[in-house]
């Protein structure tokens, strides 16, 4: 396995803690599975771009807050 593989892509576990949210709650809004929305929290598959900007929505935060940075801002 290489080194990207086994990094987290998305953060949707922590703005979920961050907005006091819980996985449940957030596939009940998606009219997904909770088992679903646990693997897009443990970075174990990936949810479309298209259910990216439908959390971010949701959440009322930035798309882009949902991922992981490539790199520092001061890069």
């Amino acid at each position: 396995m290489n080194e990207t593989a086994k990094k987290p892509l998305n953060r949707i576990k922590i703005v979920l803690a961050q907005k006091s949210k819980t996985n449940k709650w957030l596939a009940g809004k998606l009219d997904v599975k909770a088992p679903t929305v646990s693997q897009w929290c443990g970075n174990k598959v990936q949810p479309s771009i298209e259910t990216f900007y439908k959390i971010a929505e949701i959440l009322d935060v930035e798309v882009r807050k949902l991922f992981v940075p490539t790199k520092e801002k001061d890069e």
